[in-house]
């Protein structure tokens, strides 16, 4: 049996949850909550308030997400440019 497909959109983030969880406001004026996907989890992409993200939703639950794209904001530090200390 095929798995269903998943409904991508693109939003801003609004608020900052616990628990790794964010409050994202969609194109068409909805709003979802949304966990962080693990690719970036795992390179550490930083989001923050303010955000445009891409979303993807599954057609069974329309009010939960997971953030699976963050745009570049003009004006920010390129990647090359880390200001990282050390780390075992």
């Amino acid at each position: 049996m095929a798995k269903e497909e998943l409904i991508t959109m693109e939003g801003a983030i609004d608020e900052v949850l616990p628990d790794g969880r964010f409050g994202v406001t969609l194109d068409n004026e909805h709003r979802i909550i949304c966990y962080t996907a693990g690719k970036m989890r795992r390179y550490r992409i930083r989001s923050v308030v303010g955000d445009r993200v891409h979303v993807e939703m599954t057609p069974y639950d329309l009010t939960k997400g997971r953030i699976v794209f963050r745009e570049r904001t003009p004006g920010q530090s390129p990647a090359g440019a880390r200001k990282r200390g050390y780390r075992r």
